[in-house]
């Protein structure tokens, strides 16, 4: 493995650790908290799972697992997006 895909993978790790920190930093509420924390986790688990099938799959099935990844990954964001939106909302009407 070269040196630049070494940095990549550091730097999309880092990436992903701090943004993870900052949303679970910048929750507005204990519920907000607690389901950033669960999408979070749901999502490591899936990038995860998604790169350790990039190195076993043989090479024409390995193009083919960004299909999914495509259309999941952006789904998940949106969905997540909207519950979080919802979660302040009904905490907006409680207070």
């Amino acid at each position: 493995m070269s040196a630049s895909a070494i940095i990549g993978c550091i730097l999309g790790i880092l990436g992903g650790i701090i943004g993870t920190y900052l949303s679970i930093k910048n929750a507005m509420s204990p519920t907000e908290r607690s389901f950033i924390v669960k999408a979070t986790i749901v999502t490591w688990i899936a990038v995860i799972f998604f790169t350790i099938l990039m190195f076993l799959l043989p090479n024409p099935y390995r193009y083919m697992l960004w299909i999914p990844y495509g259309i999941l990954l952006p789904w998940g964001i949106v969905k997540m997006n909207k519950t979080i939106a919802r979660i302040r909302e009904a905490n907006r009407k409680n207070l």
